[in-house]
């Protein structure tokens, strides 16, 4: 363990090179995201796929179709209601950083809580270590003391929130690796480090909304994070690896979200269009804005979204599910409408 700043120069020529890479990708993610007439629909889609990708890397594995089960019924598995759990943390700390342009350590405890409701207080026992999920390899044994770990936590509190000399993507891998390594709560330390990530870089505005999330990288490269943080352990000089990794981890999920956004702008002016060539009279970008902000709609959301009547909502949604944009499903009493489109554009997330 160590306190922020290091005492090592991280402005080597790896590092800058690889920085340069990230910042131009993040800076294109940026500015597709300005370009959105309703960000709103892409922030939703992301965070669910996010919720269920770093979900995953806790082996809490569910499916979109039980996560949207869930959001639209009061039913809802243990797994899928923990990714719900996740998506709602990433909402609380954007508020957080919006409201308060700082991240504290009573923050992260509250971001915790969310993700793990019932497990939302700094560890005070001995025996909590970080192991390698497929070996079991016990790779850091993080400090085990309450009064440590809070030493640990005032020392990050005040680097997140003071100025670096450092760009905020590298202060965000350093920031990211001390979470980790400090491991300050019983569980869901993982997921709340993850959701800090992107906290942190909306924070020092490196991107405008919480859209870049490293879960995907990290579950596909998991024994190089895994074998990063044991290097680091045995050597703090070995930061530089772990840097140049989660730097590359932003260029490459910047790549993936720019093409996602594209898929769904594509997706979406398909609709528009097909709605034009079949149905001219409901063609507008208000209904397709309805359609692609939730993946299962009810008759009383479409009401609601669109301030219609029951029995206009009733005969839209009949006319989109004859012309293959939604697919109707009845789900006890209630009948649901699921968007294809959407749906298999998540799938590949």
């Amino acid at each position: 363990m160590f306190h922020l700043p290091l005492d090592i120069d991280l402005n080597t020529t790896s590092i800058l090179l690889q920085l340069n890479k990230a910042n131009y990708r993040i800076g294109q993610l940026d500015g597709a995201l300005k370009l959105l007439p309703n960000p709103s629909i892409i922030l939703n889609a992301i965070t669910i796929g996010e919720a269920k990708i770093s979900s995953e890397i806790e082996n809490i594995i569910t499916t979109y179709h039980e996560i949207y089960e869930s959001i639209t019924s009061e039913n809802s598995n243990k797994n899928a209601k923990e990714v719900l759990n996740y998506k709602d943390a990433i909402n609380l700390a954007h508020e957080i950083v919006i409201k308060k342009q700082m991240l504290t350590t009573n923050d992260m405890v509250a971001i915790h809580h969310v993700i793990e409701p019932n497990k939302g207080a700094i560890r005070n026992q001995a025996g909590t270590v970080l192991r390698n999920e497929r070996t079991k390899e016990v790779i850091h044994t993080p400090p085990q003391n309450e009064k440590e770990i809070r030493d640990y936590l005032e020392n990050l509190e005040k680097y997140i929130n003071e100025k670096s000399s450092y760009d905020p993507l590298i202060d965000m891998a350093l920031i990211h690796y001390q979470f980790e390594a400090i491991h300050p709560f019983f569980d869901g330390n993982g997921r709340t480090g993850r959701v800090l990530n992107v906290a942190f870089l909306t924070l020092k505005e490196k991107i405008s909304l919480p859209v870049l999330y490293l879960s995907k990288y990290i579950i596909n490269h998991k024994e190089d994070y895994y074998s990063l943080i044991s290097k680091v352990q045995e050597d703090k000089k070995n930061i530089v690896y772990f840097v140049q990794y989660m730097l590359q981890a932003v260029e490459e999920t910047a790549i993936f979200t720019i093409e996602f956004i594209d898929a769904v702008n594509e997706s979406m002016d398909e609709t528009y269009r097909l709605l034009g060539e079949q149905l001219p009279k409901r063609q507008s970008k208000e209904l397709v804005e309805v359609l692609y902000y939730d993946f299962i709609t009810k008759n009383e959301y479409f009401r609601e979204n669109l301030s219609i009547s029951r029995n206009t909502a009733t005969t839209i949604l009949k006319e989109l599910t004859s012309i293959g944009i939604l697919k109707e499903q009845t789900v006890g009493k209630e009948v649901w409408y699921r968007n294809i489109r959407l749906m298999e554009l998540m799938e590949q997330w």
